[in-house]
């Protein structure tokens, strides 16, 4: 069975309804990004940082996986998928991805800020000062903020490096680490990269380019690759 990494942004969930910090022109609602989503802004306003991420965890469960979700869920039938994402909703889980690695964290979890080990499951409730971890201290989300480093890039790194085929879907390819993925790809793996916008990809072999939203796309690729088997 072939290896399929499938590599997401959070184009793949826009169409879920759940809003970027890129696509609101650096701005989540009415916060700056350096105010809530970085070490220096959780030390300094540790309340507002919370309030924040309770109201995304408290969107994405109300966000619904839409047709991109579903069709890579498809791509399971006749490919070993692996799921890469800097996302830090659920969705693909709740769609029915099995294999999901997330390089950002995750919504629904919690970490202790004292021992990084220690990480819990919220079932969707919201994180408040004075939440502790077994050991007593304050919890935070189990989220990688700016200036933090990503502790599942190397698997990542190890996962794409066996990849036949990658498909990339919804992301700017910007944001680094993660955006160096692709060149760990092998150079004879076809690729597959999917955004309505414009993505520099000129330096990448074997690729093909769908300039669509992540829905049609997604499912046009899933088309193809099922018919090849």
């Amino acid at each position: 069975m072939k290896k399929l990494v499938v590599f997401t942004g959070a184009g793949v969930s826009a169409e879920s309804g759940l809003r970027t910090f890129r696509d609101s022109n650096g701005l989540w609602e009415e916060y700056d990004v350096m105010e809530v989503a970085t070490p220096e802004a959780w030390h300094k306003n540790p309340g507002q940082v919370l309030r924040f991420y309770n109201m995304r965890r408290k969107q994405a469960i109300e966000a619904q996986p839409n047709a991109a979700h579903h069709a890579i869920v498809h791509l399971e039938k006749k490919y070993d998928v692996h799921v890469i994402t800097q996302n830090i909703d659920d969705l693909h889980e709740r769609a029915g991805s099995s294999k999901v690695l997330h390089l950002h964290g995750e919504i629904n979890k919690a970490r202790s800020t004292e021992h990084p080990e220690l990480i819990y499951e919220l079932d969707h409730r919201e994180m408040k000062l004075g939440d502790t971890c077994e050991k007593g201290a304050q919890l935070r989300p189990h989220i990688v903020w700016f200036g933090e480093a990503v502790p599942n890039m190397e698997i990542a790194y190890d996962i794409v490096s066996g990849a036949d085929i990658m498909l990339i879907i919804g992301t700017s390819l910007n944001v680094y680490p993660a955006a160096g993925l692709i060149h760990y790809a092998p150079l004879q793996a076809k690729k597959y990269l999917v955004d309505p916008k414009a993505v520099n990809v000129n330096d990448v072999k074997n690729i093909t380019v769908l300039k669509e939203k992540a829905s049609t796309g997604v499912e046009k690729i899933t088309e193809e690759l099922l018919e090849e088997l």
